[in-house]
């Protein structure tokens, strides 16, 4: 098992190559953090900050394009956190520039954060850093394209699932108030709910 997720590893690191610029990503709700690096983890350029909308997108895109110009490198390889809903549209519009696009496990980011400098501090410069680092280790996974319906069915499944909870609280809810208040009830009627 340990080899072949070892052997998987070294096939994502060979991907990179010396022509690649690797930009890792920090999300967030409303401005997003960049930053790159070549394919030896030397950083390239300074941090972007941009916002989550198509003008902050095109604001990256400048700006990849920039830094591919000025170090004469010929291919982007993007990654990024899939922290909560807010990477997504990102994700998809790098997509349909012919970006790759890749995401990395937000546990081993924090986990990664001392490699850099030797502290676990925080900030959403060094996190990119760390996800571009990330990325150019091959610790990332691709971003797999899914249809509209296909979506939908996962936001309706992620629905149904807080309704049955919540379903199933107030039923134990109603037990319980019935246990409090009127314990008797259970010998004349064997469910409440």
């Amino acid at each position: 098992m340990n080899f072949k997720m070892q052997n998987k590893q070294n096939q994502l690191i060979e991907r990179i190559t010396d022509q690649h610029l690797i930009v890792g990503v920090d999300i967030a709700q409303h401005v997003h953090v960049a930053r790159a690096v070549n394919f030896r983890g030397i950083v390239v350029g300074k941090p972007l900050s941009f916002e989550n909308n198509e003008e902050g997108f095109t604001k990256l895109l400048n700006w990849i394009k920039e830094l591919k110009h000025m170090k004469n490198l010929d291919t982007t390889i993007v990654g990024m956190e899939p922290t909560g809903h807010y990477w997504i549209n990102l994700s998809k519009w790098l997509v349909k520039q012919n970006m790759d696009v890749v995401t990395v496990n937000p546990h081993h980011v924090k986990r990664n954060k001392e490699n850099r400098d030797n502290t676990q501090s925080k900030s959403d410069k060094k996190d990119a850093l760390v996800i571009a680092d990330m990325v150019k280790n091959g610790y990332y996974a691709f971003v797999r394209s899914t249809s509209e319906s296909f979506e939908k069915l996962r936001v309706l499944m992620a629905n149904r699932d807080v309704i049955v909870k919540r379903h199933v609280s107030s039923i134990n809810q109603i037990n319980r108030w019935v246990d409090v208040v009127f314990p008797e009830l259970w010998q004349v009627f064997k469910d409440v709910s």
